[in-house]
């Protein structure tokens, strides 16, 4: 197993009370797994992604446990972390593409960063270069700034360097958000190939659009205001659905095919709850068209078929 999370509990400290963003959160990711993570914004996807690696010191960690590959990642230990950043888990963060220092050029950039782990950048510039050419990249651009490469070339660097010490675990956050079309192809082929060359243990990609998960991701979960809805294989997630938040989410994708006029897209009324205060039970109820008394209760995660976890009382009951 690489990574187990049991019940994850992260807040936002704020002027009107504590934002609870992940309230209890389990799942697990298998060795060589590349999960997605749907869900509107607000739902605690980045969040997840950034408290596995401890990059925002406005996390307050609540409790819960999370291991990698057998031994506890201590999340709440600023210290601990920085030496396994990047190392045993790295992450290609939201804006990746700004993530650059842009008066630095990108291979003294690298040098630094793999300096501060005692790799030796000399080492290492052979396997930068081979993985620079795997994603279509000359290695001349490490005598480059980041200003003189295109969004889809930078977010390529980004993939290179933060798998350049073969972590057992990436997390990539919106890792093709502001990119088109052909650069979105690109950089989700590339994720796929690093994984089967065994850059990297296992994935978790996280994202809005649906349908990159479906080019990359094995497994599918979706969160609802800093819950989980659903996991299953991301074919299921896609074709089978069956908790109503996903089930609409689904519905509003525009299909293949489909003609202007023929598309009936449905959106979701209302809005998620403030995690200021979320309602007890159920956090969609209120938005739920199966809604029923039974909700005002919390629907437990569990698998309803093997490989297919939910959380709802109509699916479950």
């Amino acid at each position: 197993m690489s990574l187990k999370v049991e019940d994850l509990r992260v807040y936002y400290a704020s002027l009107k009370g504590d934002v609870k963003a992940l309230d209890g959160v389990s799942f697990e990711v298998a060795d060589g797994e590349i999960m997605g993570v749907a869900g509107e914004s607000g739902c605690g996807k980045t969040t997840l992604g950034k408290a596995l690696i401890r990059l925002d010191s406005r996390m307050r960690h609540v409790g819960g446990k999370v291991t990698l590959d057998g031994e506890e990642l201590l999340i709440d230990d600023d210290p601990a972390m920085r030496r396994r950043r990047y190392k045993d888990v790295s992450l290609i963060p939201q804006y990746a593409m700004s993530a650059m220092n842009p008066t630095r050029k990108i291979g003294r950039m690298i040098a630094d960063l793999v300096g501060a782990h005692g790799r030796s950048y000399a080492e290492l510039t052979p396997e930068l270069e081979r993985r620079l050419r795997l994603v279509g990249l000359d290695p001349e651009v490490l005598g480059r700034y980041p200003i003189e490469l295109s969004g889809g070339m930078k977010q390529r660097v980004v993939l290179v360097l933060s798998t350049l010490l073969n972590p057992s675990l990436l997390i990539g956050d919106e890792v093709t958000s502001a990119l088109d079309v052909t650069s979105q192809k690109a950089v989700a082929r590339a994720l796929v190939e690093f994984r089967d060359a065994g850059f990297v243990g296992s994935m978790i990609i996280i994202t809005h659009d649906i349908s990159v998960l479906f080019q990359v991701a094995d497994t599918i979960m979706v969160m609802y205001a800093g819950h989980l809805a659903e996991k299953a294989p991301a074919t299921t997630i896609i074709e089978r659905p069956l908790h109503p938040y996903t089930q609409m989410l689904i519905g509003a994708l525009p299909k293949v095919g489909d003609r202007y006029g023929e598309q009936e897209l449905t959106g979701i009324a209302g809005r998620p709850p403030s995690l200021l205060d979320p309602p007890t039970g159920c956090r969609f109820r209120d938005r739920c068209p199966l809604a029923s008394a039974k909700c005002v209760e919390q629907p437990p995660f569990v698998e309803v078929v093997p490989g297919h976890q939910v959380a709802c009382w109509e699916v479950t009951a």
